[in-house]
């Protein structure tokens, strides 16, 4: 069984499209291959700016033979019918075999398709993949019709066994396929031949090439994070940077460098997302102070003076980046100074937040006035919310955010703390906008959590009011982040807080609909089925979604037991037939049995466990303990299994039946004022 190695050599993959690159290749070589009949054991893809490699191991030399039977016209059907199915078959007329049917007879034709070498079938699908690989951005490189990210410069199609390697036969825009590849631009540029994955990997690695997008981000953040501890000193982590200067770098080489002192005082995020967005240098901090203090670039080969002129370079560039993030800084700290953070805002007033909803300064007023309104709720002082409020987009005027957009909200905080406000408003400015994804830190803080929700709020009912809704796929205005962020700042922070009170009634059952639907996907990752939650939102006070919650997860937790299961079996039992009894007699059974027409012993038992368990749940519920109600209601589970076993409800005496009914509806009563039981499934 021969193994596979195919490499696509090219000019530099921009590094954010490697990864994806990778999956593509092994995805559509391996789809290919085995619709064409050639298994595999394994196959691996990697990356490196200037290729794209794949190695598939154990593939069959040759696809099987392969014999299909069609069947075809009924015999004695029309000339053009039967030429018709043979042209489709592949087949003669004297191929036709006659059988009998339950229809009559019918021809049948037997196709074989002879099994294709290895080397056929990759070179098919490997030109297929390659014309039509999917990348985000391609052009057309020269006269030919291919279409790349890059030009492409050659291509390795070789199939090796213990026999020795095979040159796949394979050629596309005037590229040969070869054994040939390079090693790194400048440290290994000239040519060499390989015969196998592993001669290719390890020949790579003597020509300066790190095949492995994994291996050389190891490597980076190895090298970077031991040259800092070495001086006293941490790297700052960010995995999104390390995986990007991965892909630009074929042969890692760390290189540490000095942050000029007239920069040390700028806010260690400024130096962090300067350095990173415009030179993708990482950021070096002292753990004693927080200091960004240093930085380390990446060069993509080894110097005889050990990296000193690029380190130069790079410091060059550093400062004059720098400098202009000094000038935007003292910039800001000097229009705060001289008209306060309320006064950094008012260009807002001319900015559009959406043409149906006002500028960005009529929509800080409406968050203003929510935030005041929710602080009670939420422990928060009301004046220092209201103020919080109005300063926290403030940042938005500011130079640094124009420059830095993903800094608005930490520079808020700076530009607060610059103008005097406490600490609480200070904190509201930076966390409003959070939690902005399912892994981001949710506020704590009262002002913080009130002034968050209402930024989201405004912005979701402001939406609903202008029929704005997501629709499919389609959220142009992540609302659904929005709604997921109201939903963690309650949970998280167990507040009280009914929603519907803030919703118009035009639009509000709908809006609460929307919640519920993402609450559903955010408690279905923590093990709770939908049509549980499905029987909570049906309740009294769903707009409550701690409250719904907590229900949810007593009533989930009470399923789980076999007292819950069965409870649930007898509670629908109980409503079938009350329900069809209710259909045939055209009234409703909902007064309560009376325990004095009772003649069974289990019919009494029932009466009795009922009086018991059902001022229990009453208080239970009262104080909102939904697993003492829960546990209340598990306590029915003998005297309704034993009733149902012994007592026949549609007793023929009509005084009985009627009765019976009623201690039914009691049960079924019972069990809904803990949960619309009816809406659960199974």
């Amino acid at each position: 069984m021969p193994d596979l190695l195919i490499e696509l050599f090219s000019e530099e993959i921009p590094a954010r499209m490697q990864a994806r690159a990778c999956d593509d290749l092994k995805k559509r070589m391996t789809d290919g291959l085995v619709e064409a009949g050639l298994t595999y054991v394994s196959a691996a893809a990697f990356s490196t700016p200037r290729r794209l490699a794949l190695t598939v191991e154990g593939l069959l030399a040759e696809s099987p033979t392969v014999r299909e039977e069609r069947k075809g016209p009924k015999v004695g059907a029309p000339d053009k019918a039967i030429e018709g199915f043979l042209r489709g078959a592949g087949v003669s007329r004297d191929d036709l075999e006659e059988r009998e049917t339950p229809k009559g007879a019918v021809y049948f034709a037997t196709i074989t398709k002879p099994g294709r070498p290895a080397a056929e079938i990759v070179a098919e699908v490997l030109e297929e993949v390659i014309r039509n690989f999917p990348w985000p951005k391609s052009m057309r490189w020269g006269a030919g019709s291919l279409r790349w990210v890059r030009p492409l410069h050659s291509v390795i199609c070789l199939l090796s066994d213990e026999a020795g390697a095979e040159v796949v036969p394979f050629e596309i825009d005037g590229i040969r396929a070869g054994d040939v590849t390079r090693g790194h631009r400048f440290m290994a540029p000239d040519a060499f031949s390989v015969v196998s994955y592993e001669d290719y990997a390890a020949k790579l690695k003597r020509a300066h090439v790190v095949l492995d997008a994994q291996e050389r981000a190891d490597h980076i953040w190895n090298d970077a994070t031991n040259a800092a501890f070495s001086q006293g000193l941490e790297v700052v982590e960010d995995k999104g940077l390390l995986a990007e200067v991965a892909g630009l770098v074929e042969w890692p080489v760390l290189l540490m460098g000095e942050i000029g002192a007239d920069f040390l005082g700028l806010p260690p995020e400024v130096l962090q997302t300067s350095m990173k967005e415009h030179q993708k240098f990482f950021s070096v901090k002292n753990p004693k102070n927080g200091r960004i203090e240093k930085f380390i670039t990446v060069a993509n080969r080894e110097t005889a003076d050990n990296g000193a002129t690029i380190l130069a370079g790079n410091q060059k560039v550093l400062s004059a980046r720098l400098s202009d993030a000094k000038f935007f800084w003292e910039n800001d700290l000097r229009a705060v100074s001289d008209a306060g953070l309320e006064g950094m805002a008012a260009p807002l007033a001319q900015v559009t937040f959406h043409n149906k909803l006002g500028s960005q300064a009529e929509r800080i007023a409406r968050i203003a006035a929510l935030a005041r309104e929710i602080a009670p709720m939420v422990g928060a002082d009301a004046d220092a919310a209201e103020l919080a409020a109005k300063v926290a987009k403030a940042d938005l005027s500011s130079e640094m955010v124009y420059e830095f957009p993903e800094l608005q909200g930490i520079m808020g905080r700076y530009y607060a703390m610059e103008a005097g406000l406490s600490q609480p408003v200070a904190d509201a400015c930076r966390d409003h906008y959070s939690p902005l994804g399912p892994s981001d830190d949710v506020p704590v803080e009262p002002v913080s959590v009130a002034v968050a929700l209402a930024d989201k709020l405004d912005t979701l009912t402001g939406f609903w009011a202008i029929d704005e809704k997501p629709t499919g796929s389609k959220d142009p205005f992540a609302l659904r982040r929005a709604a997921l962020g109201v939903i963690r700042l309650i949970l998280n922070n167990n507040l009280a807080l009914p929603l519907s009170v803030h919703f118009d009634p035009a639009f509000g059952d709908d809006l609460l609909s929307f919640f519920h639907d993402r609450l559903k996907v955010f408690l279905r990752d923590q093990g709770i089925r939908h049509d549980v939650i499905d029987a909570c939102v049906a309740m009294p006070g769903s707009d409550d979604l701690a409250l719904l919650v907590k229900r949810a997860q007593a009533l989930q937790g009470f399923l789980d037991t076999s007292d819950g299961e069965n409870l649930l079996q007898g509670f629908k039992r109980a409503n079938n037939i009350l329900t069809q009894a209710e259909e045939k007699d055209g009234v409703e059974y909902s007064f309560g049995g009376d325990v004095k027409f009772a003649e069974e012993a289990e019919e009494k038992a029932l009466f009795s466990a009922l009086d018991a368990a059902e001022p229990k749940i009453k208080a239970a519920l009262e104080r909102q303990d939904f697993e003492a109600a829960m546990s209340a209601l598990a306590g029915l589970r003998g005297a309704v299994d034993g009733f149902f076993e012994a007592v026949q409800v549609n007793a023929e005496n009509e005084v009985l039946r009627r009765n019976r009914l009623n201690l039914l509806s009691s049960i079924r009563t019972a069990c809904l004022s803990v949960a619309d039981l009816a809406r659960i499934e199974g």
